[in-house]
């Protein structure tokens, strides 16, 4: 599980660079709806895509 202050701290980094979840979403080639689904908590992030995109926002290491 991903520590609720990791997830919005992801969400204040990407905001903080002046972009949208789906800007963020599109600019690293991944599907906004599955990024919305894991920096809200709902995808785990355990494996496959859903785990790209947690090591993408720093929420996971790559291991």
């Amino acid at each position: 599980m991903i520590e609720p202050y990791k997830l919005s701290a992801a969400k204040r980094r990407i905001h903080e660079q002046g972009k949208t979840i789906a800007q963020w979403a599109q600019e690293h080639n991944f599907e906004p709806r599955q990024v919305y689904l894991v920096i809200n908590g709902t995808l785990k992030g355990r494996n496959g895509r859903a785990h790209e995109i947690a090591v993408s926002l720093g929420l996971k290491s790559s291991e």
